[in-house]
């Protein structure tokens, strides 16, 4: 399932026909209700059904053949957690059972792309909010629709205050628009002062992975390689280049074994193994004259 994405804006757009949701800051998740079960689509396409036991069985509720986009979240202290979500994210099977019971998620749903075998993904966003707030209200949490409005003043005393809830900005979406599945066709605003990068490779190795290099939005110039990662970092970061070797070797195709170099700071030249398709990263830096930029998270949701 291919999911939508935004394009980052700098100012709140102010048009009529437009609709704003709050940015929840967790995990990109799809929620495919089958006949027979329910399964957890990552951002990425890898299943994660085994690590929120807790949002697959609230699922079951949901009529055959409906398929949600949203958001996993973990409050905690009266805020989303997006370090409690990356540790529901990186759970075994037996140790997820525990974690639901502890740090529960709750899914911030934002669109409903199937409902009871229908494709909605074609029809209207109003429409689709519509069904969604019809479907999901009935059944209350963990299952729940983000809010929306359509007055961009209030989207603006959103974009104010509910950081201190976790919240990191807003996502702007066309009342008329279809699904744009693959594509930036929604506007996000965020509420920080970090940047995308391209992760396009790593120091150290796939299991044990150092640092980043990343290559800055538009404005910088060579890669750059990052500050150490942390060990939460370096998990997700491991897993992710381990499922890309699965896959590879699913079908049959060979991954990357070249290494290349890269000028760090204060290190000289650091070698590196590329990765093709990059990743992309949440990072916080000024400029080459200032340290090392700091990798905050892989980005898996919009």
């Amino acid at each position: 399932m291919r999911v939508a994405l935004a394009a980052a804006v700098r100012t709140l757009p102010r048009a009529a026909g437009l609709a704003y949701e709050p940015k929840f800051d967790g995990h990109r998740l799809v929620i495919v209700r089958t006949a027979e079960e329910v399964v957890l689509q990552a951002r990425s396409g890898r299943i994660v059904t085994s690590a929120f036991p807790d949002l697959a069985a609230a699922a079951l509720q949901l009529p055959a053949a409906t398929v949600l986009d949203g958001e996993v979240v973990v409050w905690h202290a009266g805020r989303t957690d997006f370090a409690l979500v990356q540790r529901r994210a990186a759970a075994t099977a037996a140790r997820a059972a525990v974690l639901a019971q502890s740090l529960p998620a709750s899914y911030a749903a934002f669109d409903v792309l199937e409902l009871a075998g229908l494709d909605l993904r074609a029809r209207p966003y109003e429409r689709r909010r519509a069904l969604l707030v019809d479907l999901l209200l009935p059944l209350g949490p963990p299952l729940q629709p983000v809010p929306m409005t359509t007055d961009p003043e209030l989207a603006a005393t959103w974009y104010e205050t509910l950081p201190a809830s976790g919240i990191e900005g807003l996502v702007v979406k066309r009342l008329d628009q279809a699904y744009p599945a693959g594509r930036r066709g929604w506007q996000k605003l965020r509420h920080t002062d970090v940047r995308d990068a391209a992760v396009v490779g790593y120091t150290g190795t796939a299991r044990r992975p150092l640092a980043l290099v990343l290559v800055l939005p538009v404005g910088d110039e060579a890669p750059l390689v990052s500050s150490p990662l942390t060990a939460a970092l370096r998990a997700e970061v491991a897993a992710e280049l381990a499922s890309r070797a699965a896959t590879s070797t699913a079908t049959s195709t060979s991954t990357s074994t070249s290494t290349a170099t890269v000028t760090a700071i204060g290190l000289g030249e650091v070698p590196f193994r590329p990765l093709d398709p990059p990743l992309t990263a949440e990072v916080r830096h000024t400029s080459t004259r200032h340290p090392p930029p700091e990798v905050l998270r892989l980005r898996s949701d919009l």
